[in-house]
């Protein structure tokens, strides 16, 4: 693989600031994180894992209780949540999340229209969490056959 040279060197110092091994290391996991966005794109019915980092304001109405509501809408794709409260009456939240890439983008879509959002990211990736609702099936199946 080629590159500029101004872009080489840009990588290398991005390389050497986070104590990486290589540039191959830092390049494959850039390379992992675009195809798992362009697999997103193109085949949104794909299950996808990842997280939704959330920054709001706490001070903007009832903004908690609609991205709890919103939340609430997606209880198949929400896993679970993690708040903290900022400085000047800010929160950082992230959820954990799993499901058809459609329906991310659309929880993210919901999200984003609460007022008082001013910062959202998706990140995804195909690795996902062992089947939940499945092994909570099996579990109740098992425990029917004691009884």
């Amino acid at each position: 693989m080629s590159l500029p040279a101004e872009l080489s060197r840009q990588l290398d110092v991005m390389v050497e600031e986070r104590g990486l091994p290589s540039r191959s290391q830092l390049i494959a996991e850039l390379i992992r994180d675009e195809l798992a966005e362009h697999g997103a794109a193109l085949r949104p019915e794909d299950m996808l894992a990842g997280t939704i980092t959330l920054v709001y304001r706490g001070d903007m109405g009832r903004v908690r209780h609609q991205l709890a509501q919103t939340q609430g809408e997606y209880l198949k794709e929400v896993i679970s949540s993690q708040h903290v409260f900022l400085e000047d009456d800010q929160s950082l939240e992230v959820m954990l999340v799993q499901g058809p890439a459609r329906r991310l983008r659309n929880l993210c879509d919901a999200l984003r229209k609460v007022r008082g959002v001013q910062q959202l990211r998706l990140f995804t990736t195909t690795a996902l969490l062992p089947p939940l609702h499945e092994q909570d099936q099996a579990w109740r199946e098992e425990g029917n056959k004691a009884a």
